[in-house]
């Protein structure tokens, strides 16, 4: 078997510093972000299973969460504005971003390819695990924004407005229920917490 670069470049994800345009009172890499974005999207999941009548499967959700930024660590953070600037710019950045991913799967052996290739790229039978992986990456972005604010920085204030109008638009019940009973902790202290 050759070597393989695979998980060297992954761990480079820790490297990747996310909201490059605004000051920030705390950094925040792809790699922590993406850590967050499982765990919520793995708690979404039960929600919806428990409180909503949801058949998801928690464990598929939180895998495809995990990596749902792997390319990044090829293409870097492209800021939302610029993201999002036109679609021309989004459709071409989400061709920069397959490329990067299927860069990663030919890292690895042959073998695992087909594997590893079912958490990178969407698939039909995905599709509402992806949507509460969304959900649960706008819900990340927001809790920066939140966590931003309370330390006084109101360059997030727009940032999180914005944010919350999305979530909302989402029209996901789970979404919803963890706005309403997990996030009020996030602008609390730890005092406050304890």
């Amino acid at each position: 078997m050759r070597l393989s670069h695979f998980f060297a470049y992954l761990s480079r994800m820790r490297l990747i510093q996310r909201w490059g345009l605004m000051r920030n009172t705390q950094m925040e890499n792809i790699q922590e972000h993406s850590l967050q974005v499982a765990m919520i999207a793995h708690g979404l999941a039960v929600i919806r299973n428990i409180w909503f009548n949801g058949a998801l499967n928690p464990e598929r959700v939180l895998s495809l969460a995990v990596y749902h930024e792997v390319g990044e660590v090829i293409t870097g953070d492209l800021p939302t504005p610029i993201k999002y600037f036109n679609p021309e710019i989004k459709k071409a950045y989400n061709e920069i971003e397959e490329l990067a991913k299927q860069k990663l799967i030919h890292m690895l052996p042959e073998e695992c390819q087909t594997q590893y290739n079912e958490y990178f790229f969407h698939t039909e039978a995905d599709q509402e695990n992806w949507r509460v992986v969304k959900a649960a990456d706008k819900l990340s972005a927001y809790l920066k924004c939140m966590e931003e604010l309370r330390s006084g920085n109101e360059e997030f204030f727009k940032a999180k407005n914005k944010i919350e109008v999305e979530l909302r638009d989402m029209q996901l019940p789970e979404v919803r229920f963890f706005l309403d009973h997990f996030a009020p902790s996030f602008a609390l202290t730890l005092d406050e917490l304890n």
